[in-house]
């Protein structure tokens, strides 16, 4: 199988649809099953903490664990595929992702599961940098706009139909089945891709930065400790250790990087004024967005008291808005540029945010999903709007490098706003109740959940005001290389 992807891309014979159908399902299912497990955990979690008879502040690591193992092995996607080949990584990577999935199903204690589902990440971080790269080379470059949207039809799918699946296994089954239905999934990709992935062949790998590949981890983890202790207490002894510690290992990593000949993340692209910018609007939006999306599910179903599986159903109208408008979006961005559709959308994100601060106890369910819908419109305008942006304004020399870190600099973001605001949510509710005098304990609980998402509502606003500096820039196009990288490819969330 060694000269397979010559042939899929040769221009001698002619081009075969079906021919491509069978690796071009391997990519999709191994991606399709990492990104239907970013939303099952979250519609679980209240039934989680229940089981597990421990707190959200602790379980919360289910999520930001997964989120920072993700961030750690993005930037060696590229490597990796260089040193022993896409395909090979590819299915290893599925591999791990699958027997995470399993140990989670088996987890007995809320330790146990943090520690799997960082396993998880670790094999799912891989698969969408690989999988994307490996659909542009066995495409034809005249049908590649065409198979990229096929791939994103099943892609965009996965997170609504994740939360439903985990609110009906939750609900009428047992949680454990959330983490077992990846298993025959990622069986049958490992089979199908083993069968007829192409072998891509090996390159020669760059120097591996060993010592930013250590300190990166650490320091991230130690920051992400340390705004979750923070949240209850930045006084304390945890916040301050992880802040101190977390800090001084992120401004080793970062000498290390700028001057490693080839360091794992390219911090040089900092020095572009628009690029600094531009992604740390991304990093905003991504804290208000990511860290709403966790609230949701636990508002609806801890305080409003619906089912895990209404709860996973009425988000559907998210998914739904940020299907849309990431279509509109995309379909503008080439003809107006970000700047105004990167500006509607944080209005609407800011404006969904700040309405879901003034909840109460009898808001109606058609409102709450409308306003889900205004919510997701924002996110699918401002999302793969931004990482387009960002690899149009990086510095054409390092635009290569670029995906690598914006990618696990959102996912470091994300678990940071995970780890903040559930610390924040589960100090503020018990202060709340400790000081309500009220006939209804529910009022205190949803007064709290207002106040969180007034928190995510700022962010959203600082980040309509930072889009309104955004610049019109001329794609950094590449138009006469075949197609990208491992590396260069990016990655949706």
């Amino acid at each position: 199988m060694a000269n397979d992807s010559a042939a899929f891309s040769s221009g001698a014979a002619p081009f075969s649809m079906k021919k491509l159908v069978p690796p071009l399902l391997a990519i999709i299912l191994g991606m399709f099953m990492v990104i239907l497990d970013t939303t099952v955990v979250n519609v679980a979690l209240p039934t989680l903490v229940k089981d597990f008879g421990t707190t959200l502040h602790a379980l919360q690591w289910a999520v930001t664990g997964y989120t920072l193992a993700l961030s750690a092995v993005i930037p060696l996607a590229g490597w990796m595929s260089d040193k022993f080949g896409s395909k090979r990584v590819f299915i290893a990577s599925i591999a791990l992702f699958t027997a995470g999935s399993a140990l989670c199903a088996f987890a007995g204690s809320p330790e146990q599961l943090v520690v799997f589902r960082v396993l998880q990440g670790l094999g799912g971080g891989m698969v969408a940098p690989i999988g994307m790269a490996m659909v542009f080379q066995i495409a034809p470059p005249e049908r590649r706009g065409t198979i990229m949207g096929t791939l994103g039809v099943p892609i965009l799918m996965a997170p609504p139909l994740g939360a439903v699946l985990s609110g009906y296994f939750v609900e009428y089954v047992s949680w454990p089945w959330i983490f077992l239905i990846n298993v025959p999934i990622g069986i049958v990709a490992i089979l199908v891709a083993l069968r007829f992935l192409p072998s891509f062949a090996a390159g020669k790998p760059p120097a591996l930065d060993m010592l930013g590949m250590i300190l990166g981890p650490i320091a991230f983890a130690m920051l992400a400790y340390g705004v979750s202790e923070g949240g209850n207490d930045w006084g304390s002894a945890g916040a301050l250790t992880g802040l101190v510690v977390g800090g001084i290992a992120l401004l080793l990593f970062i000498t290390v990087e700028l001057r490693h000949r080839q360091p794992l993340l390219e911090l040089r692209v900092f020095r572009s004024f628009a690029f600094t910018h531009g992604i740390i609007l991304s990093w905003v939006l991504f804290a208000a967005l990511f860290g709403s999306i966790l609230l949701f599910p636990l508002m609806l179903q801890q305080v409003k008291g619906y089912s895990p599986f209404e709860s996973g159903l009425i988000l559907v109208s998210q998914a739904l808005g940020s299907m849309l408008f990431m279509s509109i979006g995309g379909r503008l961005f080439d003809r107006i540029s970000a700047r105004p559709i990167v500006i509607v959308g944080t209005i609407f994100i800011s404006s969904a945010l700040l309405i879901m601060s003034t909840i109460t106890l009898d808001r109606p369910l058609w409102a709450i999903m409308l306003n889900l819908f205004l919510f997701g419109s924002g996110m699918g305008l401002s999302m793969m709007t931004m990482n387009t942006y960002l690899l149009n304004i990086a510095p054409r020399h390092l635009v290569g490098r670029v995906t690598p870190l914006t990618n696990s600099a959102q996912q470091v973001i994300v678990s940071f706003a995970v780890a903040g605001l559930t610390g924040y949510l589960s100090n503020h509710s018990e202060h709340v109740l400790k000081v309500y005098k009220g006939p209804n304990p529910l009022e205190a609980a949803i007064g709290a959940y207002g106040d969180t998402f007034l928190l995510t509502a700022s962010l959203a606003l600082v980040g309509f005001l930072l889009s309104l500096f955004i610049r019109r820039a001329k794609p950094a196009a590449q138009a006469n290389e075949p197609g990208p990288s491992v590396e260069n490819v990016p990655v949706s969330h």
